[in-house]
């Protein structure tokens, strides 16, 4: 089996939904993947993946990554493109499924990373962000603002080409790949601010400071969405949890093999279902950057005792 692990913040959401996106990614690429979080040492909290084969599950996903492009995808009859960004759209054709109805504007077309081809050739294998859409019973946490504005589409072309030219040399640790970036999905709290909070703001120091970004854990973050989601409690809060291996204080359990689950219960684990395995429970609290209403960002996470 390919196995290897990166470190983890649980404290930050953006890495843990990153997480899953790696195991999303890997299962889509590889095949059979499974994950879990492994915090026996509290000071170096791991996240472990593992896929058939020898390769190292992160080094093959961001491979595809550094080699990838991005369109969107709009439903037949659609006027939406990202073209005006740069960014192609696929318009597919009668009975293609869609995610969800036909947007209101191309701010939340699907994205689409592929691996660049040749002519007609098929792409090997899609990975595609489309939970800023949902209109189900499901939240979409769509953190940006980007209503009638630059799409979603646009911020993953972004961070990919931020990334792109050393994601081969990121699979030890993918998180701390950091890069000046002027926008992004909001899912790592170490670029957003609260300029109310912080006593300035980057808009009126245009030039002279720029925000750091981690390109890595937004796009990840995105792709890690779509098939699982951290419960709402309120529109400026969120419940998110993880599986897997209690610390080396508790003398209740070992590790074991148990660190590694199927994508299925850590999808569940991340909206807080209260599943028969070791987890841990955190609550992310979130403000304003601008105008109420609009964009939002991670303030603060503290992590919830579990009965």
């Amino acid at each position: 089996m390919g196995e290897a692990s990166i470190p983890v913040d649980l404290f930050n959401p953006g890495q843990v939904f990153a997480c899953l996106g790696f195991l999303e990614a890997a299962d889509v690429l590889l095949g059979d993947a499974e994950g879990g979080f492994d915090w026996s040492n509290d000071a170096d909290v791991r996240f472990v993946l593992r896929t058939p084969g020898d390769e190292n599950p992160f080094s093959v996903v961001l491979g595809y990554i550094a080699r990838a492009s991005v369109v969107s995808v709009a439903p037949p009859g659609s006027r939406n493109n990202t073209d005006k960004w740069q960014v192609p759209t696929e318009t597919l054709v009668e009975d293609d499924p869609f995610p969800f109805p036909d947007p209101e504007s191309p701010a939340t077309l699907p994205a689409i990373i592929e691996e660049a081809r040749e002519g007609d050739a098929a792409p090997t294998a899609r990975l595609v962000i489309d939970h800023w859409g949902d209109v189900t019973c499901r939240d979409a946490v769509k953190f940006w603002a980007g209503s009638a504005g630059y799409p979603g589409a646009a911020l993953a072309r972004d961070a990919i080409d931020l990334a792109r030219g050393r994601c081969h040399n990121a699979a030890s640790d993918p998180f701390s790949l950091s890069a000046e970036q002027k926008s992004s999905f909001r899912f790592d709290w170490r670029r957003d601010y609260i300029p109310i909070d912080a006593g300035f703001s980057l808009n009126n120091h245009s030039g002279s400071i720029a925000a750091v970004g981690f390109p890595l854990v937004e796009v990840f973050a995105a792709f890690g969405l779509r098939n699982a989601r951290p419960k709402k409690l309120h529109v400026l809060e969120y419940r998110y949890g993880v599986l897997g291996a209690i610390s080396k204080s508790d003398k209740t359990r070992t590790l074991g093999g148990d660190i590694f689950f199927d994508p299925c219960l850590l999808r569940a684990a991340l909206g807080g279902s209260n599943l028969p395995f070791s987890r841990r429970s955190f609550r992310m609290h979130l403000g304003w950057p601008g105008k109420e209403g609009q964009a939002r960002c991670i303030t603060t996470v503290t992590e919830e005792t579990i009965p």
